[in-house]
């Protein structure tokens, strides 16, 4: 499946349906009048989040998105059909952004969250509804309501309890493919992901996702190299695993090289809880490792671990780091989910008549 994470698409809600003027006319039936229906109201335009996906690769090629039409009303005071609703069903994660990215719409970030994005137009009324003692055969009605469209920004951010960063080439891949069942390309050249990756790693019991982006250069926050585009899916993250290739002759420059970059692009990422490994620690000579392990940790004045993705040496001891942060992270978040009420609408995404909350 194709990796996309930023599409633009039109959407249109259902324009209502017209009131209908008619009037009774029946053989042997001694009073007439009026009987025109209303019209049908449009359908709505709902984005739905479901599990199972994380990618944006079914609004690359359909981009349109209609609801129906209400029917309109007829005589014999019958109401048009009500016009059938929409639904855009995107992966969790995903930010809903007006056309000029000016206004964060919506945040999808629960399964089975609900909006309504456009409401359907209203029914027009029949010439029933304009009968009186003094006017007993109206032939006014009203329109229905008209239907709203307009262009949205869907950008997915994905959903990961972890996310790997580091230059390109640090063994990011190897990592995750020797952490979880993710199958990354790997190669001996620089860039081999160009996609972000995810991965569920096992650890002691229980689970987390671990995200993999691609590699980062200097000015990369300035669109050099990949950009910074994929930054975005690890804003998400309760802790990031920074891994350096020990065979660096400079590991520091590496390191400032890297947090240079998060700090350019903001978001909150330079803030983020941080776990740095000296990565192929198997392919440098045990003295030499030892000492840019000391010079790292001197400079950064946090534990260095040392690993090798290839041998798996140290991967436990990095495991259990990362997983103490995301356990303590799951239960923050359970406790402030549990406390939250009944009807908050991320978690209900309903009111009260089932519709589902707009943010419009």
């Amino acid at each position: 499946m194709k990796f996309v994470d930023q599409t633009r698409v039109f959407i249109r809600a259902g324009a209502g349906g017209n009131g209908c003027v008619s009037f009774r006319r029946e053989l042997y039936i001694e009073f007439g009048g009026p009987n025109g229906g209303d019209g049908g109201r449009g359908g709505d335009v709902i984005v739905e989040t479901i599990t199972g996906l994380n990618t944006l690769v079914d609004f690359r090629y359909q981009r349109h998105f209609k609801a129906r039409k209400g029917e309109h009303g007829m005589g014999s005071n019958c109401t048009g059909k009500t016009g059938a609703d929409i639904i855009l069903r995107v992966p969790v994660g995903t930010e809903i952004y007006d056309e000029d990215e000016d206004f964060l719409i919506a945040d999808m970030d629960k399964p089975g969250m609900r909006i309504k994005l456009l409401e359907g137009g209203e029914g027009g009324l029949g010439n029933t509804h304009f009968k009186s003692s003094t006017n007993r055969a109206p032939r006014r009605t009203t329109p229905g309501g008209e239907a709203l469209e307009q262009y949205i920004i869907l950008k997915l951010k994905l959903m990961a309890d972890a996310g790997l960063v580091g230059l390109p080439n640090a063994g990011k891949s190897t990592f995750l493919s020797v952490t979880s069942a993710a199958k990354p390309k790997i190669a001996d050249y620089p860039f081999t992901t160009i996609h972000p990756q995810l991965g569920v790693v096992g650890y002691g019991g229980a689970e987390f996702v671990l995200a993999d982006i691609p590699g980062l250069i200097e000015g990369a926050s300035e669109g050099i190299g990949l950009g910074d585009r994929f930054l975005g899916h690890i804003e998400r993250c309760g802790v990031l695993l920074h891994l350096i290739d020990a065979t660096e002759d400079n590991v520091i420059e590496a390191y400032d090289t890297i947090m240079t970059e998060l700090e350019a692009y903001g978001h909150g990422l330079l803030d983020k809880k941080m776990i740095i490994g000296l990565n192929k620690s198997d392919a440098v000579d045990s003295v030499d490792l030892a000492e840019k392990k000391a010079a790292l940790e001197a400079h950064c004045g946090k534990v260095i671990f040392t690993l090798s993705g290839a041998t798996k040496h140290g991967i436990d001891k990095v495991l259990g780091s990362i997983w103490d942060i995301v356990r303590h992270d799951i239960e923050v978040r359970n406790a402030l989910i549990a406390a939250l009420p009944a009807d908050n609408y991320q978690e209900a995404a309903k009111d009260e008549d089932g519709s589902g909350w707009s943010p419009l």
